[in-house]
């Protein structure tokens, strides 16, 4: 065993994990995103408080703070919110940029919700975008 007691595996640095997590889903851009809403998708906002306070929300969009979204999409959770009915169902997480949200997805992915992705380019390119924000 290594030191560290990791077994002989490497560690990897977030750059590479970014890229190996991104690589199990397709991401979407922000009229991707409008599209999805469209059809159905729930837009998660899981960007913290004073970053909503200082940027305005996406109309509709359910906000579920980082630390709490495992517990608020589990279909199966006891803390589910209304929404999570189905491990089918298509979810959009968008963080600040994009980068906090692929994380996200990956631990969503595990919990089986297989159709969960990201917004590319988060909060910020939606608003770059042009697209409807909420104060």
């Amino acid at each position: 065993m290594s030191a560290g007691g990791r077994g002989g595996t490497e560690p990897v640095g977030i750059d590479e994990l970014l890229e190996q997590v991104r690589a199990g889903f397709v991401r979407v851009g922000p009229r991707e995103a409008v599209a999805a809403a469209a059809d159905g998708a729930l837009l998660v906002d899981i960007r913290y408080a004073e970053l909503r306070e200082r940027d305005g929300l996406i109309p509709g969009a359910l906000v579920v703070e980082r630390n709490e979204l495992e517990w608020r999409l589990d279909p199966r959770g006891s803390h589910r919110v209304p929404q999570a009915v189905s491990h089918d169902l298509r979810i959009v997480v968008v963080c600040d940029e994009g980068y906090a949200s692929s994380l996200a997805v990956a631990s969503l992915r595990q919990l089986g919700l297989h159709r969960a992705t990201d917004l590319i380019g988060g909060f910020q390119a939606w608003r770059a975008a042009g697209l409807p924000v909420e104060a």
